[in-house]
């Protein structure tokens, strides 16, 4: 019988990473985490399924949803009608309603997940990815000082990710631009901030005439609100440059002062690769946003458009009885590194978490290098024996491939009958007892490695 190969090809818009790009992920992952708890938000996990009235709520996702049915679907039963989660936001919102009872408001929460969203694969958007987001929920009422508090962590959680470029975090207010829309005379409102949302993707002169020829405006008023658009500042200096606009509104006046606050508040975060600015063409599309809105650009990629976003719902989930407001901010995992690792501009100096291979002299005495591997990890030093009793020279060329920096050598292999570790990038080989010896901390986990290109030269961190 002869066997026919099967050509295996890769699915679009579902990445897998190799080892070494899998390293650089959790390494992402251990260092978000750790930022979100630091600042006490609590995990938790929701299933990958929802019923599909709870996902179609937003509109604009409704040709994105993966739907759940069984192969023999004659009698579909439980699973019809479920389809898989396509951000983190709506099971979120269901869990809140569901756990309310048994949660302490105010709730902060953080969850990075997988998501699946049936859209067009292409650089930066995926049909599977992985998102990390942070969330404070309260019962009724939730103080803008938490608008605050979410800015500043993800902030500082990102800041922390110091081997990935630096980003801008740019900031804006719905109650400062529908204020504005208002107080200029305009009748559609949500019209205006749906147009002047994409600025990033038409000419200026287009979205002049949408907002004329759609949204009702005069050619003076569209004029004004691009005005508006165009103002970006990194302190509370735009207060000054709104007020020049001579528009005037209640609510304008208080998406001002909270967008000054929040200026003001992230201004000690402002480093060299961290930049954080009140944009105010930022308009976040979706209308459930109520006050501050978030949206993030990677330097150096900022084709990829916003890699991590969000803002003030009042409205989160409500069960009849009680309201939940929140704010929250998502970072895409995938859709920040796998570019990155694409490009080879971000990467892990070796693919396997071992740092030392234990050298076999011949098949008789295995059990004896299991026993230095054992003492080896009682001390927290990841390795494995060597496979095969292979020639010396073949057993470090096998960790040499796998780039595991050190060899040990037990008694019945050393001339003088003593434990001996080499290290196989300088050569340098000593005497070491497994019971104690560790080796360098930089040694001990991989090392995520950056690339970073300047004008003649490359560096690597």
């Amino acid at each position: 019988m002869t066997r026919v190969a099967t050509k295996i090809s890769p699915l679009s818009g579902f990445p897998e990473l190799l080892p070494a790009q899998r390293v650089v992920e959790q390494r992402v992952i251990d260092s978000l985490r750790a930022t979100f708890e630091l600042h006490g938000f609590a995990n938790i996990e929701t299933r990958a399924v929802e019923p599909m009235d709870q996902l179609l709520r937003k509109g604009e996702t409704s040709k994105e949803v993966y739907v759940l049915r069984r192969l023999q679907d004659a009698d579909a039963g439980s699973d019809s009608g479920l389809g898989l989660h396509f951000d983190l936001t709506v099971p979120f919102a269901r869990y809140v309603l569901e756990h309310a009872g048994k949660l302490e408001f105010p709730f902060r929460r953080y969850q990075i997940q997988k998501v699946w969203r049936g859209e067009r694969p292409q650089e930066g958007r995926y049909r599977e990815f992985a998102q990390a987001d942070i969330d404070i929920v309260g019962r009724d009422v939730l103080p803008f000082h938490h608008d605050v508090e979410v800015a500043r962590v993800m902030v500082e959680a990102l800041a922390g990710l110091d081997f990935l470029p630096g980003f801008t975090l740019q900031v804006n207010n719905r109650k400062l631009i529908q204020g504005f829309y208002s107080g200029l005379g305009a009748s559609d409102v949500e019209a205006v901030m749906r147009i002047v949302d994409k600025l990033d993707k038409l000419p200026v002169e287009r979205v002049a005439a949408l907002l004329v020829d759609e949204a009702g405006l005069t050619r003076d008023q569209a004029d004004q609100c691009l005005a508006l658009a165009r103002i970006r500042t990194h302190d509370d200096s735009f207060v000054a440059r709104v007020e020049a606009l001579g528009v005037s509104d209640p609510l304008l006046t208080e998406g001002l002062a909270e967008l000054a606050d929040l200026l003001r508040s992230c201004a000690p975060l402002a480093t060299e690769r961290v930049a954080v600015v009140a944009d105010l063409s930022i308009a976040r599309g979706l209308d459930y946003y109520t006050g501050t809105v978030f949206e993030t650009r990677l330097t150096g990629s900022e084709g990829l458009g916003s890699i991590c976003s969000g803002g003030r719902y009042d409205a989160l989930a409500d069960d009849g009885r009680t309201t939940y407001p929140g704010v929250g901010i998502s970072f895409g995992v995938s859709r920040t590194l796998v570019p990155l690792l694409a490009q080879g501009a971000v990467a892990a100096d070796r693919p396997v978490p071992s740092a030392v291979l234990v050298a076999v002299s011949d098949e008789e005495s295995r059990a004896e290098s299991d026993a230095v591997a054992t003492a080896l990890r009682a001390s927290g030093v990841p390795c494995e024996v060597a496979p095969t009793a292979a020639k010396f020279g073949k057993q470090i060329k096998a960790a040499e491939r796998r780039g595991i920096p050190y060899v040990w050598f037990g008694p019945g292999s050393t001339v003088d009958a003593t434990h001996q570790v080499k290290d196989i990038r300088s050569g340098e080989q000593v005497g070491a007892d497994p019971a104690t010896w560790t080796p360098p901390h930089e040694d001990l986990r991989p090392q995520v490695v950056s690339t970073v290109i300047s004008n003649t030269e490359e560096t690597t961190k």
